[in-house]
């Protein structure tokens, strides 16, 4: 018996949801928790509270256990844990699949067993993606629609109301916020109490896996926010669990975060294998596609401060957990929100990297949204604030975010961060759109960001559909729909993501005007971005090209259906063999104020091949040329 939790002690253990909590056999329950300091296990339930059922001891290094006959999934149930002979605590099972809707907080006994999924197809085709297309649309599970008679949506509600509205604006992932039990409501999930209990706020597990299924097999990934830096402070769940430190730190300065919240033990075996063995939980048994780990600066930084040291042990778990879940689970997604600068985040363990696939470009969210709230007077000292990112980005594999953290704590929505009057600011909105959607990298938006929301995140509110009303904002959510289909469409915009070869700049140092150019294309289509960030305007404006032809304005910020000034190309516009920013050919185009435009230029298989293997001009013809010249 012994053996069996070795590797649970160890801290290697990624299924020991199969080891504790509450699982059904016979007709009735075996329960079954890690209290090393406890001197007397109880359980005790709801089918009579006043009747205690005691726990034996079956592994002198912490592990109780027993079997009570006659249980049904129904019950509630509670662990009594007694510190001596006179004091105890009452604590929720720190491994239950679901809880009571707070402000209750007991386990409930629950079997997943009886779902099965039909999701085959989906699972069969999924990789991690880095050569194709990932619109991802991050929500929290409350604030997206729900009916004005209920508290909270429901996983149910959401399938009939989310999935449509997915396939609609062209998001092919969808990144749910943590769904981890929690008592408070404003910590949206990032202050959890249960880390294999799906929330009850929104139904039973059984409904939210069925979302995934629906959600699979309408060709939508699913990605979780997971928190595993810290937990929340409240008596009934790991807190103190058997009456001392048993998943925080022991040390006060350790254990204690800057939230008020407990930072988990990660030098702890058990501590660690509880939290791989959550992550795979939401993989194995929940189906979901890939974990989006929340505060990695805090484990490679203690409190995510370079000047406080490294974390030793927390650059230890997220090596174990990235290469477990990974030799487990190949496909699955692992993205890292890392406001650091520190390297490697996504290189292979096996190479000395943290291992994962994906990190936040965190940089890039920061400089941009800087450049677009100043004031276009003052854009041409700060040129290089678009321009940096491309300086740095082959360093890491980055997808770049707009998340819930640019729309709250008075930081101003999205398109409020706009400089300029009410119109300005939804041209400059629509402009950076298309800058994040033509510049290498995933995507990621927060739900609101396409409906031009001034009204910051509230998670008691649902998403101001009543704009849709008003002709900019709906406009504005057509426009992100376009754009969203232009990315998901044309492989330009994704393959070779992270390779040097698919990105140019054609002009990356015009900042007396405020002008930035640059183009990618992929073996049919060329791709020419021009982008203006100030008031001005441009007739017969010269941008150089890399292939001769003919360019067909794709998409213009300042569109009339846009609610724009409808100061465009409507002409294709035929490339001339005159040199401009360094390019032997360039086309000559109208750009109204803020305009953000994309060209397209078909490209033939020789166009490809000259351009890929220029011609090199052998020593004597080079002297041909020069006679010539000199004739």
């Amino acid at each position: 018996m012994i053996k069996k939790y070795d590797e649970f002690f160890k801290g290697y253990e990624l299924e020991a949801y199969d080891l504790f909590g509450s699982r059904r056999k016979d007709r009735g329950v075996e329960f079954t928790v890690w209290a090393p300091h406890a001197c007397k296990v109880e359980v005790f339930t709801s089918r009579n509270w006043q009747e205690f059922f005691p726990l034996e001891k079956i592994d002198e290094r912490g592990i109780w256990q027993t079997f009570v006959d006659d249980m049904q999934p129904i019950y509630v149930y509670r662990y009594r844990i007694w510190k001596d002979e006179y004091n105890f605590v009452d604590k929720s099972d720190p491994y239950a699949y679901q809880f009571e809707k707070r402000p209750a907080n007991a386990s409930i006994i629950y079997d997943l067993n009886y779902f099965t999924f039909n999701d085959n197809d989906f699972l069969n085709k999924r990789d991690v993606g880095y050569d194709k297309p990932m619109n991802i649309y991050e929500i929290h599970l409350n604030g997206f629609t729900k009916s004005e008679y209920e508290d909270f949506t429901t996983y149910r509600s959401l399938k009939e109301t989310l999935i449509p509205y997915l396939k609609d604006m062209g998001y092919n992932y969808v990144e749910f916020m943590p769904v981890f039990e929690h008592p408070y409501d404003g910590s949206w999930g990032y202050q959890a109490t249960g880390f294999f209990g799906t929330t009850s706020r929104y139904g039973t597990p059984y409904d939210l896996m069925d979302l995934v299924n629906e959600l699979h097999n309408n060709g939508i990934g699913v990605l979780l926010d997971v928190v595993y830096v810290h937990f929340a402070p409240d008596g009934f769940a790991l807190v103190n669990f058997d009456g001392q430190p048993c998943y925080e730190y022991r040390e006060a300065h350790l254990a204690k975060s800057e939230w008020g919240t407990y930072c988990f033990d990660l030098t702890s075996g058990p501590v660690v294998s509880f939290l791989m063995s959550s992550a795979n939980f939401f993989l194995q048994k929940m189906h979901f596609d890939g974990l989006r780990f929340d505060a990695v600066s805090h484990l490679i930084y203690h409190q995510g401060n370079k000047n406080l040291g490294d974390n030793v042990a927390g650059r230890d778990f997220l090596r174990r957990i990235t290469h477990h879940l990974k030799s487990i689970h190949p496909q699955c997604i692992l993205i890292a929100e890392d406001s650091t600068d520190f390297q490697d985040v996504t290189k292979p363990t096996k190479y000395g990297g943290l291992g994962f696939d994906y990190k936040w470009d965190l940089g890039w969210m920061n400089d941009t949204l800087k450049y677009y709230a100043m004031d276009p007077v003052y854009k041409q000292y700060h040129h290089n604030s678009l321009t940096f990112s491309m300086a740095y980005f082959y360093s890491e594999r980055f997808i770049l975010p707009f998340s819930h953290d640019e729309v709250v704590h008075s930081k101003k929505t999205i398109i409020d961060k706009m400089w300029g009057d009410y119109e300005t600011k939804f041209r400059l909105c629509r402009n950076l759109f298309v800058y994040m959607y033509t510049h290498p990298g995933k995507k990621l938006n927060f739900e609101g960001n396409e409906l031009a929301m001034f009204r910051e995140f509230d998670e008691r509110k649902e998403l101001d559909w009543f704009l849709l009303k008003y002709p900019l904002h709906d406009s504005f959510k057509r426009f992100m729909r376009d754009l969203s289909m232009i990315y998901l469409n044309h492989p330009a915009f994704y393959r070779g993501d992270y390779s040097y070869e698919y990105f140019k700049w054609i002009d990356a140092d015009n900042y007396q005007q405020s002008i930035y150019s640059y183009y990618r294309y992929d073996d049919h289509n060329c791709f020419v971005t021009v982008l203006n960030m100030t008031p001005n305007e441009y007739v017969d404006y010269r941008v150089g090209v890399p292939f001769r032809g003919v360019y067909y304005e794709l998409i213009n910020s300042e569109k009339d259906i846009y609610s724009g000034c409808n100061m465009c190309n409507f002409e294709p516009v035929r490339s001339s063999k005159v040199k401009a920013n360094n390019l032997s050919d360039s086309i000559k185009i109208t750009i109204a104020p803020y305009a953000a435009i994309i060209f397209r230029v078909r490209v033939t298989r020789e166009k490809l091949e000259k351009y890929r293997n220029p011609k090199i001009i052998k020593p004597k013809e080079k002297c041909i040329e020069a006679c010539a010249k000199e004739k």
